[in-house]
């Protein structure tokens, strides 16, 4: 069992909770447990949050966007945006969490999902991408053989 799901977004507060609910409804119809479905939407709010603070461009007219695939027991979810990108040093390995309230989004990330890639884009943006494995209620409609 396959599900794709692609959305481009605009760079406002109220497309965080969009996107965070497209991925419940998915993960929910397609009998993903409660808390990996929990644990991956959160994942997405901080890399949407993200998207749109600091990856609207100059103007914040481009938005965002963001991919979703369930496929079989893994979930991979990217958030591409166009803005500056990324300073290697402060996302990279070894990258220690400020003491701010701003920089943790990505350590959030890292912690609730198995894998986190982040790299700038070709031309400009950034892109968030993480995954991780699934598991499926006994219950599920959809179940993966």
């Amino acid at each position: 069992m396959s599900i794709w799901w692609s959305l481009h977004l605009r760079c406002e507060a109220a497309s965080v909770p969009l996107a965070r609910r497209l991925l419940l409804g998915a993960m929910e119809t397609a009998g993903v447990e409660p808390d990996i479905a929990y644990e991956l939407s959160l994942a997405l709010s901080e890399a949407c949050a993200n998207a749109v603070e600091h990856g609207g461009g100059p103007d914040h007219t481009e938005g965002y966007r963001v991919a979703a695939y369930l496929d079989g027991d893994v979930c991979r979810i990217e958030v591409t945006d166009h803005g500056p990108g990324f300073t290697p040093t402060l996302c990279g390995p070894g990258a220690e969490p400020t003491d701010t309230e701003n920089g943790r989004g990505l350590y959030l990330i890292s912690a609730l999902t198995d894998h986190v890639d982040v790299h700038n884009g070709p031309v400009d943006g950034a892109v968030v991408s993480f995954d991780k494995t699934l598991k499926y209620r006994a219950d599920a409609l959809l179940k993966v053989s």
